[in-house]
């Protein structure tokens, strides 16, 4: 009966959200705009719980990871849903884990860059550019430089400005050593944390950006891997945000990444957002039992973590394949979702339904929401996309406390 109460109460949520959300387009459905759960919610129960600590100064960090593919390594539809959260919550410390999208020659987050005077080689989990290793970001660059130096830098656009403390994911090659740049002047504390595959360095004061030097030892072993960067602020409650995209990367790429299930779990995500299926259903061979296949195994390696975790899957967006032809494929992805969400007790957003369904991205194109390859959004539609997923969320937890 709880169950029924719950489902009533999140719809209701949905229509209030309607009613207030700032961005009113009419060719969006925000009455749909709501979670979905199966008869088993008590993940989220659990993950609102930790939210209401963390609103009363119990708990020190709320830890979201969002995984996905072009759509995520953009970095505004991520960003807006934590800034949003960041203005509800109102936090004074936060974090981010950040990719080298720069090093790699692709696109990066808008809230960090990347820099480097050395030569570096992408590794990704799609296509050509696949190989060995691989972290949760679903990437990583190798390089092999005797001497270079590399760094991190949060921008305007971030909505946590300073940190305190570094986490740098990277093999333990000993034939490669780095260490932070003398430039910065700066007293830090060292730590190596070899199990778990990052060297952690703690500084005296918060700063926005970071460099290494890196000098080549011998010749015993070849390439020097970087996964990544995980920016904190430890010195206040916080939210942190791991932004996990990818540039094409279909429901099973990221199972091809050795350690994606240990580097996940070393940033201890209290929620995390899986937004896949564009590629997929993107290919004429798509096929649903495959699609549920992946992300049976997916859940399985986020649940290695914790059988509890709060995970949300958001249906795939509408889009058209080659800009020419709507794309009736994407129906069968929202069914396997809602498969999914019942096999597993997951929730699922239906961002598919909300945007209004079969060739809605022609609406969001021509309001300037959506690209020209009626595939993608514009800055402006993800800023939407933001909005809306943490409407959805937010009135959900906000509707099961008055409960």
């Amino acid at each position: 009966m709880r169950h029924y109460i719950l489902i009533i109460t999140f719809l209701i949520g949905g229509l209030i959200a309607a009613q207030e959300s700032p961005h009113r387009y009419p060719f969006v459905k925000y009455e749909l705009n709501h979670l979905n759960f199966s008869k088993d919610s008590s993940a989220f129960l659990k993950f609102y719980q930790k939210l209401d600590s963390f609103a009363q100064n119990k708990r020190k960090q709320i830890t979201v990871a969002h995984i996905g593919g072009s759509h995520v390594q953009g970095g505004t539809w991520s960003n807006t849903f934590i800034d949003d959260f960041n203005k509800e919550f109102k936090p004074s410390g936060g974090g981010y884990f950040v990719f080298p999208y720069k090093l790699a020659k692709t696109n990066s987050p808008p809230y960090a860059t990347s820099f480097s005077n050395g030569n570096w080689k992408k590794c990704r989990c799609v296509g050509k550019d696949f190989c060995q290793p691989l972290g949760m970001c679903g990437m990583s660059i190798t390089s092999n430089d005797s001497a270079n130096f590399f760094g991190v830098a949060l921008t305007q656009r971030a909505v946590f400005k300073k940190f305190n403390s570094v986490k740098v994911y990277h093999n333990f090659n000993s034939s490669f050593e780095f260490n932070i740049s003398a430039k910065h002047n700066v007293q830090s504390v060292r730590i190596d944390k070899k199990e778990l595959a990052y060297t952690q360095f703690d500084i005296e004061k918060a700063i926005d950006s970071l460099s290494f030097e890196m000098i080549k030892k011998d010749t015993l072993q070849r390439d020097f891997v970087l996964y990544g960067f995980s920016l904190e602020s430890n010195m206040a409650n916080g939210l942190y945000l791991a932004a996990l995209g990818a540039n094409g990367a279909s429901s099973g790429s990221f199972l091809r990444c050795d350690y994606f299930t240990p580097q996940l779990k070393s940033i201890s995500p209290d929620l995390v957002i899986i937004s896949l299926g564009v590629n997929d259903t993107q290919s004429k061979d798509f096929d649903t039992e495959d699609y549920i296949k992946h992300y049976d195994s997916l859940i399985g390696k986020i649940k290695e973590i914790d059988p509890n975790i709060a995970i949300l899957l958001t249906t795939t967006t509408d889009n058209f394949i080659r800009r020419r032809t709507p794309n009736k494929r994407t129906e069968k992805s929202k069914e396997a979702m809602i498969q999914l969400m019942y096999k597993h007790n997951v929730a699922v957003w239906d961002l598919y339904s909300v945007m209004g369904g079969f060739k809605s991205i022609l609406k969001w194109q021509k309001a300037g929401l959506a690209g020209r390859d009626r595939v993608h959004f514009s800055p402006k539609g993800y800023i939407v996309l933001g909005n809306m997923m943490f409407d959805a969320l937010n009135y959900s937890y906000h509707n099961n406390l008055k409960n």
